[in-house]
């Protein structure tokens, strides 16, 4: 059975992907913080798809966690999915420098180590799939968040087109708003957003794996984001700019 490696697993769209992943088969090792909840997630996925799911207890905040990580994908991985990611209630000017280069960490640093550790053996072996949650926030202005899922997006390009293998596949996932705990572990006041906006992290996922399937190097699901970003190329940035600072605080 090929192996499906899941960072941020316990929840939301990390979920999900442990969901479909499960049902399609694939060994898991399931990677977030939290060792009770990484355990329940576990049983319950052995116990609705019979999948055999390994759990990984790991804070990606730290060199620790992201070495212990590293050296699981290096035994043997056919898709890693780096998920594993957070946001700030305040705005950038507002936010702890601390928790700044945290974010920074776990959304690039993380990302980049992980690939990196995956490529070689996936090359190796003739195949594997690499896929980055990003945002459709990476598209537009809005402090440290936008700019960090906006590298994850080029890093996620850059390397599809520098691996040289037509079966081993890199991809960026860019989702727009999503039914997950993110906005509420991030204290972020969303009740401004239409209910038209919101995606089910389910759906996301189905599109997300057609798309690797596809060999795109970029997935925005949904027609209604695809239609946003577009329009965004359009705007100036600095209108974008005012205009993403006011949505979602």
């Amino acid at each position: 059975m090929p192996t499906a490696l899941i960072t941020g697993a316990t929840a939301g769209i990390g979920a999900a992907f442990a969901r479909r992943l499960a049902a399609d088969g694939f060994t898991l090792v399931l990677v977030a913080r939290d060792d009770k909840r990484l355990a329940e997630v576990a049983e319950q996925l052995r116990l609705r798809y019979g999948a055999a799911a390994e759990t990984l207890v790991a804070d990606l905040a730290t060199d620790e966690g992201l070495a212990k990580v590293e050296a699981r994908i290096r035994d043997g991985v056919d898709l890693l999915v780096n998920n594993a990611g957070f946001g700030h209630p305040g705005a950038f000017m507002q936010t702890p420098v601390e928790d700044e280069l945290r974010m920074l960490k776990v959304h690039c640093e993380a990302v980049l180590r992980l690939t990196l550790a995956a490529l070689p053996g996936m090359k190796s072996r003739g195949r594997g799939g690499v896929i980055n949650v990003a945002s459709v926030a990476a598209f537009f202005t809005r402090g440290t968040y936008s700019a960090s899922k906006a590298w994850v997006v080029n890093f996620s390009e850059s390397a599809a087109a520098e691996v040289g293998h037509p079966r081993v596949k890199i991809m960026a996932l860019c989702p727009g708003f999503v039914r997950t705990e993110f906005h509420e572990r991030a204290e972020m006041d969303v009740s401004d957003i239409p209910g038209f906006l919101w995606l089910k992290a389910d759906d996301v996922v189905k599109e997300a794996m057609r798309d690797l399937a596809l060999g795109r190097t970029v997935c925005v699901p949904d027609l209604r984001y695809k239609a946003v970003v577009a329009i965004g190329k359009f705007i100036p940035r600095g209108v974008v700019g005012r205009v993403s600072a006011r949505i979602g605080r």
